[in-house]
């Protein structure tokens, strides 16, 4: 009897583990990393990153999480062509990239600001705000407000095939296929 429970219990984990070894392989989630862990990956394997600039306090900001974040397509397009980046504008903790380091200043706005986040918002702070870095981390744009998954689609791939460098925006919008 006691071999028996052993042998089902042991059935239970493993057909367990197998599940959750699957939902990982097929996520439905963006990645997200720390704009430190971006920094590391693009010096391996080069990719623009796309940072979502937001508060805690904002609307728009989880609105665009709970839809634009959560599209399919979208997902899948970020994942395979962007380090995607969450930055809390609002963090306290100290951020370092290329040998300076970030804080958070309480005396910026009503709230306080980091650092990082109002370098990269070229000291407009508007949420949300997603900024795009090239793969040696230069700006390409910072592009505030919420848009949805069908308006944003078209922009990641028009900012990820560098089609920006000699197309512009409206031209390659007009030949798009997506």
């Amino acid at each position: 009897m006691r071999l028996k429970t052993l042998f089902i219990l042991g059935s239970i984990g493993f057909i367990l583990s197998a599940w959750t070894s699957i939902e990982t392989v097929s996520s439905d989630k963006i990645h997200w990393v720390t704009l430190e862990e971006a920094d590391k990956l693009r010096q391996k394997e080069p990719r623009k990153i796309l940072i979502d600039v937001y508060t805690d306090w904002c609307g728009w900001c989880k609105r665009m999480d709970a839809t634009t974040f959560h599209d399919p397509k979208l997902v899948e397009y970020v994942n395979k062509n962007y380090y995607a980046v969450k930055l809390d504008a609002e963090q306290k903790e100290p951020i370092s990239i290329g040998g300076k380091t970030y804080e958070y200043d309480p005396n910026v706005g009503r709230r306080g600001v980091h650092k990082i986040a109002e370098e990269l918002l070229q000291g407009k702070m508007s949420y949300p705000t997603i900024v795009f870095l090239d793969e040696h981390m230069n700006m390409i744009q910072p592009l505030p407000g919420y848009r949805d998954a069908k308006e944003m689609q078209p922009i990641l791939e028009y900012l990820a095939t560098e089609a920006y460098k000699s197309t512009p925006w409206e031209e390659w919008l007009k030949n798009h296929e997506g």
